[in-house]
């Protein structure tokens, strides 16, 4: 089965390491704040101006004055704080975010990445700090669901929409799979159970790659 939102969220944060500073992007990568594991110190960053974000708030915990760059209500850790928007924005980018976890609309082969617009009249673009968040990161993964709900791949060979950046993305996490961005090109790492390799590449319009060492990709019912 494929894993759900939450369950993507859960994967991807399974993967960050201690000590590091960390950029949740608009959309799915907000799930991430919910399942940081328990013996690693994460800090978390907004862009419009948090740096500390923590897990989602309770029903009887939401302050409208504490949200993320997706107007979401959050939480704050201990020690966390509120930095002015400019302060924000040389966070990124001065270089100082270890990794940003983002969205995207499609990723090409060669880890183009296209998440700010479709072109499309009926939904305006939301440019936001796609660009600097694209480039000032040390390290861009991306967390998507592997088609459009109409069944078209998002992982392509090229990506047909805008690009935010080119050849940033180093590592995707979908529903379907865990795909690292390499040099040789897309090398599937996990693979979810009850889906074979190449009804996986008949989901994906770039070629894939198994790697050597595949495992099942599983995650809790979170």
């Amino acid at each position: 089965m494929p894993l759900k939102r939450r369950q993507i969220a859960w994967r991807a944060a399974q993967d960050l390491a201690d000590g590091a500073y960390v950029n949740l992007g608009i959309g799915l990568p907000t799930l991430v704040s919910d399942f940081l594991p328990a013996d690693r110190e994460i800090v978390l960053h907004s862009e419009n101006g948090v740096l500390g974000v923590g897990p989602a708030p309770g029903d009887n915990e939401v302050d409208w004055d504490l949200i993320n760059a997706g107007k979401q209500p959050i939480t704050l850790v201990t020690g966390g704080s509120y930095v002015h928007h400019t302060d924000s924005f040389l966070i990124i980018r001065g270089g100082h975010l270890d990794l940003a976890l983002l969205g995207a609309f499609e990723v090409s082969e060669k880890g183009d990445l296209a998440n700010w617009t479709t072109d499309d009249p009926g939904f305006p673009p939301g440019v936001g700090g796609a660009m600097d968040l694209a480039v000032g990161a040390k390290e861009i993964r991306v967390l998507v669901e592997h088609t459009t709900r109409a069944g078209a791949p998002r992982i392509r060979r090229q990506c047909g929409y805008p690009l935010t950046a080119a050849a940033v993305v180093r590592r995707i996490y979908t529903d379907l799979a865990v795909i690292d961005v390499t040099a040789a090109g897309l090398v599937v790492r996990e693979l979810v159970d009850d889906l074979d390799f190449p009804a996986l590449q008949a989901k994906t319009e770039a070629t894939l790659r198994q790697a050597p060492d595949m495992k099942a990709l599983r995650a809790p019912p979170v």
